[in-house]
């Protein structure tokens, strides 16, 4: 699958796409198959649940096929291949298993509160007071239906990428060792919609989180962390070059 220009453009602008049915509807039954397998006979420890939230629910088949297909033999690795040029991509080794569960019956949801991945928090496998860049996009493959926001939604806030950069450009980005910068991007937040089999990529520097949940239903994704070949040596000074790794965007920006 190789994006239009046009969808390349609003990446550019806008920090993410959504990308209608990307992944065949059979991988993702598979996929949920699996899922939910792990979730009744593996099953899951209470006191784990803080860290299967930080980093992903059903390790044990993280790096299986079913999952890392979901990426590697679809449509999104030709995708992710457009906008970081051929050749530049790599497989990915694993998915996380990002499930939402539904709230308390009695709360209230409140708004949702974003981050950038890689600020350690203890719980998500990086120690307080380090922050890395570990990849160069996020691949979100939707596997249950989201028609209404606070549900779980992969939730985004738009232009954000551009606002980091041009923040980090004027004060550095050493204070991500102790969280999120300061100050906020303009805007609100956008709960993403969609069907099982959609995939949703966004930028690197995209703030981003999970919404609350507050429908009956689980919601359930897979996650992917694409890397440019180059992801390593650039390191988090690509926080101050924010397109360094993504050449087929900005061919598609410059022709325009």
């Amino acid at each position: 699958m190789q994006l239009t220009p046009a969808q390349k453009r609003f990446f550019h602008e806008e920090g993410y796409i959504r990308i209608p049915g990307a992944i065949p509807r059979v991988m993702v039954d598979a996929a949920l198959h699996a899922i939910n397998h792990s979730l009744g006979y593996e099953g899951m420890s209470k006191d784990d649940l803080p860290i299967m939230r930080a980093r992903s629910y059903c390790t044990e088949v993280q790096r299986a096929e079913v999952m890392t297909g979901l990426f590697n033999d679809t449509p999104a690795f030709s995708a992710a291949e457009s906008m970081l040029g051929t050749g530049n991509v790599g497989k990915v080794g694993g998915a996380q298993i990002a499930l939402r569960f539904p709230g308390a019956l009695w709360q209230t949801p409140g708004p949702p509160g974003g981050h950038l991945d890689g600020l350690g928090s203890g719980t998500n496998g990086i120690e307080k007071g380090v922050y890395t860049r570990g990849f160069t996009g996020l691949g979100v493959v939707l596997l249950s239906p989201l028609t209404e926001p606070y549900s779980g939604n992969f939730t985004v806030w738009p232009k954000s990428h551009t606002f980091y950069e041009r923040y980090f450009q004027k004060h550095g980005h050493a204070m991500l060792a102790n969280g999120m910068p300061p100050d906020e991007p303009p805007g609100e937040p956008v709960h993403l919609t969609g069907e099982p089999g959609d995939l949703v990529i966004a930028h690197y520097a995209l703030k981003h989180t999970a919404a609350p949940n507050a429908s009956h239903s689980i919601r359930y994704a897979a996650i992917f962390r694409f890397r440019h070949k180059d992801c390593g040596e650039n390191g988090v000074d690509a926080y101050l070059d924010i397109w360094r790794e993504w050449p087929g965007v900005l061919e598609a920006v410059d022709a325009a």
